[in-house]
């Protein structure tokens, strides 16, 4: 062992380089780790039941030597190692061994019988025993191990600060205040670091100082909440959720300082002159009844948690704003800790309130008061004073303002300001937009939707239709409704849609009884889609003259009146007179040059609420579809009377025998060019048109969806007539290739039409001239007769003409054969059901 002090020596030096020139200090830690070295602490001997056993059997023979107690003793041991209950067999052993052997049970028989006492057994001088009884190390001599470490650190001059003194300073930190021994740092880059002052006299223990940091963590997160709410108290326009947020930390801050002050009452009062026994007797006391370091984290634990979950909520509401803010919280519910699971649920049951309140308003009044912008519905500043006024309120004067600004419309003095307002569907589709960012994930975008959809209906049905029964409709809702809490999704679900299909019906039935959406589509398809055939026809015999005339040469008056003997002279004159008082006729713009035919169209009158339905971009697609279809009327007209003049007059005044083929052919020609012509009427009549609004009037009967729906079904509607009906190509750049086509054909037959009605008049002239040569020869003179030399450039034009008619109508047939919509295939196989372009063409690449 004298190798001993001189390696320890040695691990010294090389461990702590400052004793190499400190001997006092070398000396004292070669000394400390010698008491280390000499000491039993942390030794553990695994039990030895057969050592023990051997010590009881040899004892047993000092005290009878017969042998039959230890005999006995032997039994029971191997009937006790067989039994499986008892699992410290060892201990138990031990413990009657030190019974038996110990002075007190020999002093424990009673000393009113000592006749009955027998007598001591005789012992040997030198005990063989071994196996040393159990001993609390703990009150050993009267002393614990911390109060030998104590009294060790006490005579080298480094004595620990009492622990009353450390709790008082720990007590300081959980409220974020300094201590006299423990305190926070002041400097900012280490706010959150602990200095710990010590000085020569005493010192802290690590395990103290690790106990003392794990409860400073409790100080500095509470520091963080009460700093942040402090700051919203005196900030400016603070939203409603960070409010409530503030009123429930607050609410948890005066709980946590009631528990404070509890423990600070549970604090041992510090000895004033204790002495040694005094000193150990209270603390016994303290450890058995008073607050404790370990106590006292054991209480924190708790709030450690709650602090921790309001530090983050802290930290994530400086960055997050309104309906954000209560996402962020509600992601931290899918925790798998019950505690925080709860204090979460609780936390966020606080903060939705003001939300809800918002929902609540929205989702049963159709008004939206948000004043700081927090609610996932949002209104466009620029249109916050625009409201959109009905004309049933101009009888009296204009609307008045609404409180919110609802839907209604924009207040004017004049017709003229009027047709600047803002229109329905614009107003519609941008006053109210849906921020998703704002939109709390236990909502979820679809009922999201549904409650946008609800309150605009509400608020749409409010202002803009005027609709008095709008309050009973309130009432339906809010009785299906009840109270909307984060508690009770299941019962948040059951209100949105109980209120969405509420205000939906309500919207629909608004729509079409009172304001009769369904008169007004009827009215656009009988006129602007000339679905009243004798209307079309009677408006084209009245109109035509004048339409053959120069635009600048008509007048929008004589084209009104015109309208009106049209409507007279049909059975359109059954329509409702709030129809017909919408209807009326005017010019489009013109250039140098064009015709009535080009520039004229009917135009139908919409005004609030059924332009949000029938906005001005879906009268514009209306006004292409009659332009094409009052076109396609035209050329059939015109075939009409070509017919009836080719097909009659020939007969009856063209006594020309030599022409009667050409005829034939104009015939043959005339009769393609009307085959053409009514199958691309019954095409758009009665495979696009009519199968179009068959599915809008199933929609609209079954009045479900909302608005957004009514005005996708009609989208749809005048979508689809638009793509089939202008036989629209989906390749980009390319679109409008076989309308083009079409209209070339469109031509082609007009000036066909011009041709044969020259070669008409021709043949007229020619048959004069042949009645006057015969005249001649019978000697009677009628006048000087001409010669046929006009022929060929009468007839010629012809023929050109309806060539290029077959071989353009042919290719818009091959080109309509390979179109990628359905319909429009179909249509080819209209024009060519007898395979009659593709047999012409087969024949020219035989010529060929």
């Amino acid at each position: 062992m004298s190798s001993l002090p001189s390696s320890l020596e040695s691990l010294v030096l090389s461990l702590v380089p400052p004793t190499r020139n400190n001997e006092r200090l070398k000396d004292e830690l070669v000394l400390h780790c010698q008491d280390i070295l000499n000491s039993h602490i942390g030794q553990n001997h695994d039990p030895d039941l057969a050592h023990l056993a051997d010590s009881v059997k040899r004892q047993l023979l000092h005290s009878s030597p017969s042998g039959s107690t230890y005999l006995k003793f032997t039994n029971l041991l191997s009937r006790l190692l067989d039994q499986p209950v008892l699992s410290r067999k060892h201990a138990s052993i031990l413990f009657l061994y030190s019974l038996a052997s110990s002075s007190a049970s020999q002093s424990s028989a009673p000393s009113l019988l000592p006749s009955l006492v027998p007598p001591p057994p005789s012992r040997p001088t030198a005990s063989p025993i071994t196996a040393d009884p159990p001993v609390d190390t703990r009150y050993a001599k009267g002393r614990t191990k911390a109060d030998i470490l104590r009294e060790y650190r006490t005579k080298t001059g480094r004595a620990t600060i009492p622990e009353h003194l450390l709790l008082r300073d720990t007590l300081y930190l959980l409220q974020g205040i300094s201590g006299k021994y423990v305190r926070f740092s002041l400097q900012d880059d280490e706010e959150n670091k602990l200095v710990f002052v010590e000085d020569s006299k005493y010192m802290i223990s690590e395990p103290v100082k690790t106990l003392i940091h794990r409860l400073s963590e409790v100080g500095y997160l509470y520091t963080r909440v009460e700093t942040f709410v402090r700051e919203r108290e005196g900030a400016l326009a603070v939203g409603m959720i960070e409010q409530s947020l503030c009123h429930h930390l607050q609410a948890q801050l005066t709980e946590y300082y009631r528990l404070i002050a509890v423990l600070e009452s549970q604090m041992p009062n510090p000895p004033k002159h204790p002495t040694d026994e005094s000193e150990e007797n209270q603390s016994i006391r303290q450890e058995e009844t008073g607050l404790t370091l370990k106590r006292l984290d054991v209480w924190i634990n708790d709030w450690r948690l709650r602090m921790r979950m309001m530090s983050v909520c802290v930290e994530g509401a400086r960055d997050a704003h309104g309906g954000a803010l209560v996402n962020l919280i509600h992601s931290y519910t899918d925790n798998g800790d019950p505690f925080v699971r709860k204090f979460t649920d609780q936390l966020l049951e606080e903060v939705s309130k003001p939300f809800f309140a918002t929902l609540h308003k929205w989702l049963f009044s159709g008004e939206l008061y948000d004043p700081f912008n927090e609610f996932f519905v949002a209104m466009d500043p620029s249109l916050k004073h625009v409201q959109y006024t009905h004309p049933s309120s101009l009888s009296g004067g204009f609307g008045q303002p609404t409180g919110d600004g609802g839907l209604g419309g924009l207040l004017m003095d004049n017709e003229d300001a009027i047709d600047k307002r803002e229109n329905g569907l614009q107003l519609w589709q941008s006053k109210y937009q849906f921020q998703e960012d704002m939109l709390p994930m236990f909502v979820g975008e679809a009922f999201g939707r549904k409650i946008l959809s609800t309150g605009k209906s509400l608020n749409f049905i409010r202002y803009s239709c005027h609709d008095s029964d709008w309050v009973a409709t309130r009432e339906k809702m809010s009785d299906s409704g009840g109270t909307l809490k984060y508690s009770d999704i299941n019962g948040l679900e059951r209100s949105i849609d109980a209120a969405y299909q509420v205000a939906s019906h309500r919207l629909f039935e608004v729509f079409i009884d009172k304001f009769k959406l369904l008169d007004h589509l009827k009215a656009l398809q009988n006129y602007l889609l000339l679905g009243h055939g004798d209307f079309a026809d009677q408006l084209m015999e009245a109109l035509g003259p004048s339409l053959a005339r120069q635009a600048n040469t008509l007048f929008r008056h004589n084209l009104t009146a015109t309208l009106e003997t049209a409507i007279r002279s049909s059975n359109a004159q059954n329509d409702p007179a709030h129809v017909l008082r919408r209807l009326d006729s005017r010019m489009l713009e013109y250039t140098h040059g064009e015709i009535g035919w080009d520039v004229f169209t009917l135009e139908y009158k919409v005004d609030a609420p059924i332009d949000t339905v029938i906005d001005p971009e879906s009268m514009i697609k209306y006004l292409k579809l009659f332009s094409h279809l009052w076109q396609m009327k035209r050329i059939e007209g015109a075939l009409s009377q070509g017919w009836m003049r080719v097909g009659g007059d020939t007969r009856s005044f063209l006594r020309v025998p030599d022409l009667e083929f050409q005829w034939h052919q104009i015939r043959i020609v005339n009769a393609e060019m009307i085959h053409f012509i009514r199958q691309m009427q019954a095409y758009c009549h009665s495979e696009v048109i009519e199968c179009s609004w068959k599915v809008l009037i199933e929609f609209l009967n079954k009045k479900e969806g909302d608005l957004d729906a009514m005005i996708s079904a009609h989208r749809t509607y005048l979508d689809r007539m638009v793509k089939k009906v202008l036989l629209l190509s989906p390749k980009a750049g390319r679109e409008e290739n076989l309308l083009l086509q079409v209209r070339e054909l469109f031509s082609i037959i007009l000036q066909f039409r011009e041709a044969s009605d020259n070669f008409y008049n021709y043949c007229l002239s020619e048959s004069v001239r042949r009645d006057r040569e015969l005249d001649n020869e019978r000697g009677v003179y009628t006048g000087r007769g001409t010669t046929d030399t006009e022929l060929p450039i009468q007839l010629n034009p012809v023929k050109e003409y309806g060539s290029q008619f077959s071989e353009k109508a042919q290719a818009l047939v091959h080109q309509l054969q390979v179109h990628p919509d359905l319909d429009c295939r179909f249509l080819a196989v209209r024009l060519s059901f007898s395979e009659y372009y593709r047999t012409k063409k087969d024949l020219a690449a035989h010529k060929s």
